[in-house]
């Protein structure tokens, strides 16, 4: 194995591919109906390199000058473009998707400092006012603490919170970590992560690859009418289109995995291109020659493929076919433990043993055309489906012997169809509408064993399947150059129980000035229950109900002000205050502090049964954001978030939610610098502050008469934990070849080894409360190559 690995690392060193020119090239198109502008102009600044777009809009500059550079695009009738910081590099060729908005001002040049497709101030979704922010796959890398991870980068924004270190679940604005929709090209999908538990929207290592992401949208609150079943963000996900000249190759080795991709056309002569980029888990390969890294027996082992073809059609469609693949596994053996050192085991538990296999799948078939250039739709058909097996064994106390005490199954496959179909009325006025069905088939399992094994329980038992239907249309419209809004409707039905909802949404936007605006937001939005408590079990005089298959939606009324100020060219203030408040939560019937608003909290499911929809919520906040967009090789990144989130479970007590920290606050900065004309290094750091989280204590004397843990439901979200601190260091360095490009990079993670609160749980073997606490320091080192 040894061999193995020493080969595949110098085949992927040596590999080379012929030297091609410095290209710049893409395609320019209005940023509404994507319709191609052609004879747009493009010229590189300070510099004597340009060109024009042909009749599809496309353009290409050869011999770009390397390092970072502003390219200006302007076509016209519509507002010029400036896109700064452009890297030029080896091994790879730069492609840009260029959107141009038309300018309401006729005879009069509007120079806009920036782009939709890379201004990170805007979102590709035109219909969004308010919390919302793109990123982009240098995002994901520069960040300190990213790992080339979507969600714990976006943990980086004003609003969101980390749930823990051990996942990429991240609370938005209070709110539980399953109030987020993942949306991939205009689908629906579960969401796309390893090792993530049924009904939850993340996990520990993403299944998303950041060489294969294009610009995407995540938002916060208050979101437009095209996403729904949703309470607190949208990941508004795309995948870039592979290069349709020439062939390259990408290899990467880092704590992540070991990556091999490779992208190129697959005809030239039909200009249809692919993008494909497989990854296996380095751990894994790792455990296999003898190498630990401090996980014990908990050896995380995972494998995810992510590809894209595209086809075009004719001049005025387009043909995509997208996946993701993933699988993984990992054992939690608690009677492997040695007694006096618990952390062996990577979060795992002395008393317990868990084994978990984790599928995955999210295929989708886009066809794009644009009936003229002021009409364009969208058809996407696709599946996403997932499966979860669990094993838990329970261990003795005295003879440590394991025995069944739970097996779980959960698997649900979502066929999903989308249409989208827009309208540029005028350059003042556009319309968006669409329809999204999803149909759900699944299987849920549970069984919870008792007296070693020999008796049971079902707790969730059922095959069955349902529809979700969701309509919307949208309506943008300038009323002058400075006063515009957003309207829209959204529309919700879940066939499970004919629950159905129509919701406004609204939004405004006045520019003070140039460099200033202001925007208020509105919207109501309604998300359906986990699909597990739809089918809890009630036992009752020897008969069997399904007490919750008419739960409705929980609602939440979201109100958001923004202030967005430009203090100049890359440096932008942005200023967010909200009140949201939820309704028709779901509690218990029986007074108790229960509600689903904490659900996430821990990543059990949710089987609480005769729930009812009498719970209440509210998250209420001001956030603030100084950022300095990259430029001069320099950046940072200030955001501070002060909230509440309260909640009253049926028992009519107000009371913290799980998730109620009350601030975060981070730093994030980075600075560059080139070495010669072929090298750079870099440094990013993040330092990150949040507030405890409030929990429920444990009855110690309770416990230990009943030999498990027993909470004071009294006094439930009560306690507030140790405030959570953690320091982050990535230091990077490349170097160009003539033919290849080489990057270094090492993640030093919790660089003071912080010890930062986990969760605490009573060891009935010790008859102690044991506080576990998340990640120490730990480095990542990473290696990529291009080529």
């Amino acid at each position: 194995m040894r061999n193995l690995l020493s080969s595949l690392f110098f085949l992927v060193i040596n590999l080379s591919a012929v030297c091609g020119q410095q290209v710049i090239k893409g395609r320019v198109v209005d940023d509404v109906t994507q319709s191609p502008l052609p004879g747009a102009s493009i010229s590189i600044l300070n510099t004597q390199l340009g060109t024009q777009t042909d009749v599809e809009g496309n353009f290409r500059i050869q011999n770009a000058p390397f390092g970072r550079q502003t390219l200006k695009v302007s076509y016209v009738g519509y507002q010029t473009s400036l896109i700064p910081n452009i890297l030029i590099a080896v091994g790879k060729e730069v492609v840009l998707n260029i959107t141009l908005k038309e300018s309401l001002i006729i005879g009069e040049e509007v120079v806009v400092s920036g782009n939709r497709k890379l201004d990170k101030t805007l979102s590709n979704n035109e219909m969004t006012a308010v919390s919302a922010r793109s990123f982009n796959i240098e995002d994901t890398r520069r960040y300190a603490g990213s790992l080339g991870d979507p969600s714990r980068m976006a943990a980086n924004f004003a609003g969101v919170a980390p749930a823990n270190d051990s996942r990429n679940d991240i609370v938005v604005r209070g709110n539980s970590p399953s109030g987020l929709l993942w949306q991939m090209e205009g689908l629906n999908i579960n969401s796309p992560n390893h090792f993530g538990a049924f009904g939850t929207t993340g996990g520990p290592v993403s299944m998303l690859n950041n060489n294969v992401l294009d610009k995407s949208d995540f938002m916060t609150g208050a979101f437009p009418s095209s996403y729904g079943n949703a309470l607190s963000g949208v990941f508004d996900l795309k995948m870039r289109s592979g290069n349709k000249d020439k062939y390259e190759f990408l290899g990467q080795i880092g704590f992540n995995g070991i990556e091999l991709g490779t992208e190129g056309p697959i005809s030239k002569t039909s200009k249809a291109t692919y993008l494909l980029n497989y990854r296996y888990t380095t751990l894994g390969l790792f455990n296999k020659v003898g190498i630990n890294f401090g996980t014990g027996d908990a050896i995380p082992i995972f494998q995810d493929l992510n590809f894209k073809i595209d086809s075009p059609t004719g001049k005025k469609g387009k043909v995509s076919l997208f996946g993701i693949l993933g699988k993984s596994n990992v054992d939690f053996l608690g009677n492997s433990l040695d007694s006096l050192n618990i952390k062996t085991n990577f979060y795992a538990n002395e008393n317990q043993n868990t084994r978990t296999k984790y599928k995955a799948i999210t295929v989708g078939l886009i066809y794009e055309y644009r009936f003229s250039p002021s009409w364009f739709s969208k058809l996407s058909i696709g599946l996403s489906g997932n499966e979860e097996s669990v094993t838990l064994d329970s261990i003795g106390i005295v003879n440590r012997n394991a025995f069944l005490s739970n097996e779980l199954y959960f698997s649900q496959n979502k066929w999903m169809l989308a249409y989208l179909l827009t309208k540029k009325i005028n350059p003042k006025t556009s319309l968006t509408s669409g329809v999204t069905i999803d149909f759900l088939s699944f299987e849920l399992s549970q069984i919870d064993y008792f007296n070693e094994a020999k008796s049971a329980r079902i707790v969730l038992g059922t095959k069955d399947n349902t529809t979700i239907i969701q309509a919307y249309s949208s309506l943008r419209h300038y009323f002058t150059q400075k006063l515009s809004t957003r309207i829209g409707l959204h529309f919700l039905q879940l066939m499970l129980n004919n629950m159905s909802v129509l919701e406004p949404r609204a939004s405004l936007t006045y520019e003070l000035s140039p460099t200033q605006s202001l925007s208020f937001g509105y919207g109501l939005h309604s998300q359906m229950q986990p699909l597990t408590s739809y089918f809890a079990k009630t036992y009752s005089m020897g008969s069997v109900f399904e007490t919750n298959r008419n739960l409705d939606f929980t609602k939440s009324h979201q109100f958001v002000m923004t202030f967005d100020n430009n203090l100049g060219e890359n440096l932008r203030l942005k200023v967010e205050a909200y009140y949201q408040r939820l309704s028709k939560v779901p509690v218990e019937q029986r007074s108790s502090p229960f509600s689903m608003l904490n659900q996430g909290s821990s990543f059990a499911q949710v089987t609480t049964d005769s729930l009812v929809n009498e719970g209440s919520g509210s998250n209420t906040g001001l956030e603030l954001t100084l950022e300095r967009f990259f430029s001069k090789g320099m950046y940072f990144l200030i955001t501070t978030s002060l909230f509440d989130s309260k909640y009253k479970g049926s028992d009519g007590i107000e009371r913290n939610t799980a998730f109620n920290g009350n601030y975060v606050l981070t730093f994030l900065g980075g600075k560059e610098w080139n070495v010669g004309k072929k090298s750079t290094v870099g440094i990013s750091i993040k330092y990150g502050n949040q507030g405890g989280r409030y929990f429920t204590p444990i009855d110690f004397e309770a416990s230990r008469i009943k030999k498990e843990a027993v909470y004071v439901n009294s006094l439930a979200h009560s306690v507030k934990q140790k405030n959570y601190s953690r320091f982050d260091l990535r230091l990077t360095c490349t170097y160009d070849m003539r033919k290849i490009r080489h990057e270094w990079s090492i993640d030093l993670q919790n660089v003071f080894n912080t010890q930062n609160v986990f969760s605490e749980d009573y060891n009935v073997r010790t008859n102690q409360i044991v506080t576990q606490y998340q990640q120490g320091f730990f480095p990542v080192p990473t290696y990529r190559i291009l080529f």
